[in-house]
């Protein structure tokens, strides 16, 4: 599934569809990182995180937030995704926001607890339960994440606490920001009994379903992917510009 985009290859600027990926050609992407590219699960994690941050400061910057305190709240999976949020919400801490994590499940994993220890460490707080008071959360956040479900996840098979988490999101009214599919949506069908967020932050690449997002701002966070890997997925990725690590679609 392709769309119009743009790509910069070798200092030559062509116009090239981009390319919108199935769950089978993401995990492809990520194999290929791993095995012929030596990167390891926790530095793509790192990477990814870092970028997801990027991209909250992009479209929320500081000066633009109404509250008076920077809150953000960010709501966490057990899987991968999870992990990314949770690295997320501690670069955010760095660029001074106030983040809030909810991690209801919390990961067996040494590699993803890693990054819960991190936040811990650096006094980000972790809530014990999510209201379900829609309008306690959008009167104590600006803007929420979603790192709940990610590339893996059937929409078929969610399970609780994460059918009762997304019940709760679909109903607040504070800025939702999606990280790489938006928790509850099949990943290439784009079918959805789930939430709909303001804005999606895809990683590496947008996936199948992302042609069916409606929100605000679309972002990608691909930057760092080797050329040869670009090129032989055809993603035509679109041109960054000076430094950034992420670009709006």
């Amino acid at each position: 599934m392709e769309k119009p985009g743009c790509n910069l290859s070798h200092g030559k600027k062509e116009i090239q569809p981009l390319r919108y990926l199935s769950r089978e050609e993401a995990e492809a992407i990520e194999k290929e990182l791993l095995e012929e590219f030596k990167f390891g699960q926790q530095q793509l994690i790192e990477i990814w995180g870092h970028a997801c941050a990027m991209a909250v400061t992009k479209v929320f910057p500081l000066r633009s937030l109404p509250k008076k305190q920077p809150t953000l709240l960010v709501v966490c999976g057990c899987e991968k995704n999870g992990a990314i949020g949770l690295a997320c919400a501690r670069h955010l801490r760095v660029f001074e926001y106030e983040p809030t994590i909810f991690y209801p499940k919390r990961s067996s994993n040494p590699l993803y607890r890693d990054f819960t220890t991190q936040c811990e460490k650096m006094d980000i707080p972790f809530l014990s339960y999510l209201p379900t008071e829609v309008q306690l959360i959008s009167d104590a956040y600006n803007l929420v994440i979603d790192a709940v479900l990610g590339v893996e996840a059937n929409p078929a098979e969610i399970s609780e606490p994460y059918i009762s988490v997304l019940a709760t999101l679909k109903q607040i009214r504070a800025p939702l920001i999606s990280l790489d599919v938006p928790s509850g949506w099949d990943v290439e069908t784009g079918s959805s009994e789930g939430i709909s967020p303001d804005v999606l932050v895809s990683l590496a690449a947008p996936k199948q379903c992302a042609t069916r997002f409606m929100g605000k701002h679309h972002l990608v966070a691909g930057r760092f992917l080797p050329y040869d890997v670009q090129k032989k997925f055809e993603l035509n990725l679109p041109e960054y510009t000076g430094t950034d690590c992420v670009v709006s679609l």
